[in-house]
């Protein structure tokens, strides 16, 4: 028997034997794409397995690893599956692990990811208590924040998860359904043929798609997930252009879709200008106002901050981090004048020039 087919004899073992569990809770396959994650694997695979509501079923996709991670993650308690060839992207280890799923909840995480205690149970209750709901995400904040950009970062999902997300839960349209952990119903999963490849943020591109389909998306507080995020500048840019051209590749791929949901229109609306305006505004507009009218000018820079810090230290102080927002507050400047760069570049790259970028390169 190959590895392929004896991981999926494994999973059906496990199926086999659902029918003990107490209760109607719908059973969930966990998914988790793995490059050379041979530090955090473990972690991950064991983070998923203590919960309090843990999957029924583990499946680490070891996408051409070099360095053990598919060992170490049999050794934590997963089913390891490996293409015959590296899909090359997440979203290709996801889709290459969604034939495998014989349940009718599917999640999917990050190999760098850990979960607070009731994550699963908590997304698995929001859509088990609404048929209509395709996909629950998770409140994300940085599991390290020793560098300045793993802080800045922290300080930026503060502020999205902490604020921009609840108001986006109130409306009803979540704008992403994040990539580090979320959770579906498997058949919606099947009937849009898993994750695409056609844009850089297969997160988003399923998010919206989902929409399109009439599916609906909730976002969970409660949910906790913990990445490990970039601690250099040369990582941090690596997944800030990925995540910039796979925005606007999005933005180009669903135009004609989102326009029939007017919330979510707005939404996405609100998101585009604030990426493109406020990115040309700081790299380019108050540089020639400095110069033109003198370097006080560049308070621009920081005039908007106290906008921004009412939230997150808000959202830091109902987690008890109130000082630690504090002091991060400094690196989210530094973090937003590198995105800007990023989000510039890609606009230039992607709508001026019509050269889409295609090459998944993993930032963390």
């Amino acid at each position: 028997m190959d590895l392929l087919s004896d991981a999926r004899a494994r999973s059906f073992d496990v199926l086999d034997s659902l029918s003990t569990l107490d209760g109607p809770r719908p059973a969930l396959t966990c998914i988790i794409p793995a490059y050379n994650e041979a530090a955090s694997i473990q972690d991950t695979v064991q983070s998923v397995l203590a919960q309090s509501e843990p999957p029924e079923v583990v499946i680490v996709v070891d996408d051409g690893s070099t360095d053990g991670t598919g060992e170490l993650a049999e050794q934590a308690g997963a089913i390891v599956i490996r293409p015959t060839t590296g899909t090359g992207s997440k979203a290709g280890a996801q889709s290459f692990a969604l034939p495998y799923v014989e349940t009718p909840f599917t999640m999917v995480l990050d190999a760098d990811s850990v979960l607070s205690p009731t994550a699963v149970a908590e997304l698995r209750s929001a859509l088990t208590e609404d048929p209509e709901v395709a996909a629950a995400c998770s409140f994300v904040v940085p599991r390290s924040r020793r560098t300045i950009w793993e802080r800045g970062r922290y300080v930026e999902y503060l502020y999205a998860f902490g604020h921009g997300k609840q108001i986006q839960e109130i409306y009803g349209h979540p704008l992403i359904s994040s990539g580090c952990f979320s959770m579906y119903r498997t058949e919606w999963l099947a009937q849009v043929g898993g994750w695409s490849t056609r844009t850089l943020a297969e997160d988003m591109d399923l998010t919206w798609t989902l929409y399109r389909l009439g599916g609906k998306v909730r976002f969970v507080e409660g949910a906790v997930c913990e990445p490990i995020e970039p601690d250099t500048m040369r990582m941090m840019s690596t997944q800030l252009k990925r995540w910039s051209h796979g925005f606007i590749q999005n933005a180009r791929v669903h135009r004609r879709g989102v326009l029939r949901r007017p919330m979510l229109r707005s939404i996405i609306g609100v998101s585009l200008w604030d990426g493109m305006m406020a990115s040309l505004f700081y790299l380019t507009v108050l540089p020639v106002l400095a110069v033109i009218f003198g370097p006080w000018v560049l308070i621009g820079y920081v005039i908007d901050l106290p906008v921004i810090a009412v939230p997150v230290l808000f959202a830091a102080w109902k987690r008890g981090e109130f000082f630690h927002a504090l002091a991060s507050l400094p690196s989210f400047v530094v973090l937003r004048m590198l995105n800007a760069y990023h989000m510039v570049r890609a606009l230039f790259t992607e709508v001026v020039l019509r050269r889409s970028f295609d090459v998944y390169e993993k930032g963390h």
